[in-house]
């Protein structure tokens, strides 16, 4: 499919989807740092951060994306209430899942658990990035950093996301973020996840009974 599904509704029906698509995408992110066999790469940066401040691994989460919303608003991208909301929750979120006792143990699991908590992290960022799609309230700030990287540089979106998400890999690798397995599997998986999610998001009602309602 070529278009994201768009959820239709109230504007609290939006952003509830919105908000629970983003922590949805936390639990992703918190099953492959618990996981310890390498993040995906905006995260090995964050990680990175983490290592090189006082801050934990959420702290650095939140404010990394704070610092890209920034820096995206200054590039005059546009800014939308998803484009906040995803640059302030899923930070929070982190940090209020990596506090919980039962999810700090995972990373002492056997590593036959590890290694299942990185498909069971990819289905969490393919529904959650779904569900914080959908509602079509504003990209979230690296994808708008991506976009407005594009278009002032002149080059293709997907060379602009590319050459950010190595960046990003390349930095957080140098400040001592975790690399391996996980940061493989996610780049061959997001994809797939994402888009799976997309179709099975689009049979669902939000968006089924929308589009016959505009059909009509």
């Amino acid at each position: 499919m070529h278009e994201p599904p768009v959820i239709r509704g109230s504007l609290a029906l939006r952003v509830t989807i919105l908000v629970f698509g983003l922590f949805l995408c936390a639990c992703g992110t918190v099953s492959f740092y618990e996981a310890d066999l390498g993040l995906p790469p905006w995260d090995v940066l964050h990680q990175g951060v983490s290592k090189q401040t006082t801050l934990s691994f959420g702290a650095a989460t939140l404010v990394v994306s704070l610092l890209v919303l920034g820096g995206a608003a200054l590039l005059r991208a546009r800014i939308g209430l998803g484009t906040v909301l995803n640059a302030t929750l899923i930070g929070t979120f982190v940090i209020v899942l990596t506090a919980i006792p039962a999810v700090q143990e995972l990373s002492d699991a056997p590593l036959a658990v590890r290694v299942a908590l990185m498909p069971v992290a990819l289905v969490l960022f393919g529904v959650g990035s779904a569900l914080y799609i959908g509602p079509n309230l504003g990209a979230g700030p690296r994808d708008s950093l991506m976009v407005v990287a594009s278009q002032r540089l002149h080059v293709r979106i997907g060379i602009s996301r590319t050459a950010i998400e190595l960046m990003a890999l390349g930095v957080g690798f140098a400040l001592g973020g975790s690399v391996g397995i996980g940061t493989l599997v996610f780049a061959a998986g997001i994809g797939p996840a994402v888009e799976l999610s997309f179709r099975a998001l689009a049979r669902t009602p939000l968006v089924a009974a929308a589009e016959v309602a505009s059909a009509a």
